[in-house]
């Protein structure tokens, strides 16, 4: 396979592309099928077909981030309301913990969410009334307490907060910083907006980091997921402005070329994106990677794309994307591998930009 993979689509005027890039807006009528109706893009009865088997939890408030406890349970950020609940296998959710600084507006709020390797503490990225900010909290169990600020002071507007918040196999931990609708910061490697940040527990700049500060890798503009696959290689999903949204394989120092370009380049200063899509089938968010492939979540795009990957030689190839769901569940946001080794998938219908339907916002499991 050739390592980049370009979709087309049907025309669609600048303008729109626009609207959609840069704020999520999700004009299309909302999903005609029931939410668990079979998706209409997938064959009946297809070995291997991912399938969504079942609703975890209802009832939640733009569940932005998952992240799995041992015990199959997980946390999951409320983003508009700054909350973090812990939801079950079996459904029972229940509120642990808010972040009373926090100050949700536009497309920020809380958002990523790591747990410890302890399962002693939680990471988390949100928004406050004068920055977006990493802080660490203690959590016994029951509840998360005593907020402790690691990064703070990055810029922060209407929309592009990134958000993301991964730990990585070498047990760093990887935070996506949006360029906070200001282009340029993308290419000052001595600016935290507009990239991926590499740090330790206590927030500090990893030792062998490329330009001696938090900074991983360079030219991005906004990125809401990140995930790490079999062979230890991080990928992140990166909305575009108005041509191309993109998936991205992160490699130190790398520079991802925003805002000087938008999808693939063909100057050797730049690393192109592996695939790339236009915004009406993505504006992607979450992203899991299960099974040798990448599982990320398309907001406007209203689907659940399935790209395979080779996580085993460590190539970049990857092979034709497939979207999964499409128009049956609404936005989609969060996925994340579960320890059963399905994926819970969250809607984002209730977040102002898409068409509740009852029980949104919701966690599915899929089958994969």
């Amino acid at each position: 396979m050739d390592r980049r993979q370009f979709l087309t689509a049907g025309a669609v005027s600048g303008l729109a592309l626009v609207v959609a890039a840069c704020t999520e807006a999700d004009p299309s009528p909302p999903p005609t099928s029931t939410p668990d109706s079979p998706a209409p893009d997938l064959p009946p009865s297809g070995a291997g077909d991912p399938v969504v088997t079942g609703t975890v939890a209802e009832g939640l408030n733009v569940p932005w981030a998952i992240a799995f406890l041992r015990d199959g349970s997980a946390l999951v950020t409320q983003r508009d309301d700054a909350t973090i609940v812990r939801v079950t296998p079996d459904g029972a959710v229940r509120t642990v913990g808010d972040v009373s600084d926090a100050a949700p507006r536009g497309e920020g709020g809380l958002q990523g969410i790591s747990i410890g390797p302890d399962e002693d503490a939680v990471f988390v990225y949100y928004t406050t009334a004068r920055d977006n900010r990493l802080v660490r909290m203690e959590f016994d169990g029951a509840r998360v307490s005593n907020p402790r600020p690691l990064i703070t002071g990055l810029d922060t507007a209407f929309n592009h907060h990134g958000g993301a918040v991964v730990r990585a196999p070498d047990g760093y931990l990887y935070v996506a910083v949006g360029d906070a609708a200001q282009p340029d910061v993308a290419q000052d490697v001595n600016a935290l907006n507009g990239k991926i940040l590499r740090v330790d527990d206590g927030g500090r700049p990893a030792p062998d980091n490329p330009f001696g500060n938090e900074v991983w890798s360079t030219g991005h503009r906004n990125n809401e997921g990140l995930a790490f696959d079999a062979a230890g290689r991080l990928w992140a999903s990166e909305f575009g402005q108005d041509r191309r949204d993109e998936l991205n394989l992160i490699v130190r120092g790398g520079n991802y070329g925003w805002p000087e370009f938008e999808g693939e380049s063909d100057d050797p200063g730049f690393i192109s994106p592996v695939v790339t899509w236009p915004p009406g089938e993505a504006s992607p968010a979450g992203l899991a990677i299960v099974g040798g492939h990448a599982y990320m979540a398309a907001l406007r795009g209203r689907r659940l794309w399935r790209i395979p990957i080779d996580d085993a030689s460590g190539e970049s190839d990857v092979g034709d994307p497939r979207g999964l769901f499409t128009d049956t569940y609404g936005r989609l946001r969060a996925v994340a591998a579960a320890p059963d080794g399905s994926l819970w998938v969250s809607t984002s219908n209730t977040d102002g930009r898409g068409r509740p339907a009852p029980g949104d916002d919701r966690i599915l499991r899929v089958a994969v």
